[in-house]
C-alpha cells in the first residue's frame, strides 16, 4: 500500500505540475472529487481493516507478554526485561501513507462540500468588471443562490432563486467550459437586449444612467468616464468611453454560437432576443470586455453561482466587503 500511495502522489504532483505550467488545462472540481473518493477508500480501509488488524496485533503482543511473564513467574522469576508498551505503541501507530490519505479525508471532504454546495473562491484575472471588481480581487461566489447542483457535472437538482437582471454571475465560458468567467446579467430569457451606440437597452428602454465623474484605471493609467447604471433592482457603477468606437460582430473560434440567428449586428451595435434557458452577459467595463456581445448567450447549465463579496485584495485592503 505504501508503494501504491507513492505512485498516486507522484501522479498528483505530475498532474498539478502540468496544469500549473500550462501543458494541459485542469478541472479542480473533478480533481477534488477524485481526491475525496480516494481518501474515502483509504479511510474505510483504515477504519474497517488496517486499524483493527493493528489492534489485534497489539493485543496479541500483550497476550504473549502476559503468557511469558506467567510462565516465568511459575519458575520463580519475577523480574522480566523488555518494554512491551513501547512495542505496542509502535504497532498501533498509523503508517505515513495512512496519515497522508485517510488522515486527510475529513479535511478534503469538508472542502469538497463547502466548495461544491456553499461558497467557492475566485480571483479576478482581468479588468472586464472594473470599476465593480478590480484585478486581484479575491471574491466569494454563492453556489446555492440559484439552486443546488451536482459537483463536476453541474446538474441542477434543486431550484432556488431565479436569475435577475443586474446579478454578478460566475459561469462556465460557452466557448471553453473549463474556463470560468464573471460578468453581469444584462438580460434574461424572453428579453430583447440591445447595445447601440454605447447604450444598453432592455425591451426597448434604455437603462437609467447618471454621470459619476472620472475613474482612474491603474492598469492603463488613464482616466475614464464613470457612470451609475440601474439594471434590474439595484444600481452599479460602470465605465463607458465616449471616444471609443467599438465594432461588434460574432467572434467564436468554434463557429456560430447557438441561436445566433436571434441577434442582429449593425454598425450601431447589436440587438438580440434571449432564448429560453439562456442569459445575456455584459461587463461593467463596457469598452474592455469580451462578453455576450461577441460570443453569444450563456446556457443555464453553465451557471456556477452569484458573486457577492470581496474577501481579500492584498494590494488594497479597503476593497474587502460586499458588492453588487
Amino acid at each position: 500500500m505504501s508503494a501504491l500511495t507513492g505512485i498516486l502522489y507522484a501522479a498528483l504532483v505530475a498532474y498539478l505540475g502540468g496544469w500549473y505550467t500550462g501543458y494541459w488545462s485542469g478541472n479542480f472540481s473533478l480533481l477534488l472529487f477524485i481526491l475525496t473518493v480516494v481518501t474515502l477508500a483509504y479511510w474505510l480501509a483504515e477504519r474497517f481493516h488496517f486499524q483493527p488488524a493493528r489492534a489485534r496485533a497489539a493485543q496479541a503482543l500483550l497476550d504473549a507478554d502476559a503468557q511469558r511473564r506467567q510462565t516465568l513467574a511459575a519458575q520463580g522469576i519475577s523480574r522480566v526485561d523488555g518494554d512491551v508498551e513501547a512495542a505496542r505503541q509502535q504497532i498501533l501507530q498509523q503508517p505515513w501513507w495512512m496519515d497522508w490519505t485517510a488522515g486527510l479525508f475529513p479535511v478534503i471532504l469538508a472542502v469538497f462540500f463547502l466548495r461544491s454546495f456553499l461558497f467557492e473562491p475566485f480571483k479576478i484575472p482581468s479588468g472586464s468588471m472594473v470599476p465593480t471588481l478590480l484585478v486581484g480581487d479575491l471574491i466569494l461566489v454563492n453556489k446555492f443562490h440559484y439552486g443546488v447542483r451536482l459537483p463536476v457535472i453541474n446538474k441542477k437538482i434543486i431550484s432556488n432563486n431565479e436569475v435577475k437582471r443586474g446579478d454578478v454571475m460566475v459561469f462556465r465560458w460557452p466557448v471553453d467550459t473549463s474556463v470560468d468567467f464573471i460578468k453581469r446579467v444584462a438580460a434574461i430569457p424572453g428579453d430583447e437586449v440591445a447595445y447601440l451606440n454605447q447604450k444598453l437597452y432592455i425591451n426597448g428602454k434604455p437603462t437609467e444612467v447618471q454621470p459619476q465623474g472620472d475613474f482612474y484605471d491603474e492598469s492603463s493609467m488613464t482616466y475614464r468616464p464613470r457612470f451609475l447604471e440601474k439594471l434590474g433592482e439595484k444600481e452599479h457603477q460602470m465605465l463607458v468611453n465616449p471616444q471609443a468606437q467599438p465594432i461588434f460582430q460574432p467572434n467564436r473560434p468554434d463557429g456560430p454560437f447557438p441561436y445566433q440567428d436571434q441577434c442582429k449586428y449593425t454598425i450601431e451595435g447589436v440587438r438580440c432576443t434571449v432564448p429560453a434557458g439562456y442569459y445575456y452577459m455584459i461587463g461593467d467595463n463596457r469598452d474592455n470586455s469580451g462578453d455576450s456581445r461577441f460570443w453569444g448567450f450563456v446556457p443555464d447549465e453553465n451557471i456556477v453561482g452569484r458573486a457577492f463579496f470581496v474577501w481579500m485584495n492584498f494590494g488594497n485592503l479597503k476593497r474587502i466587503g460586499p458588492f453588487h
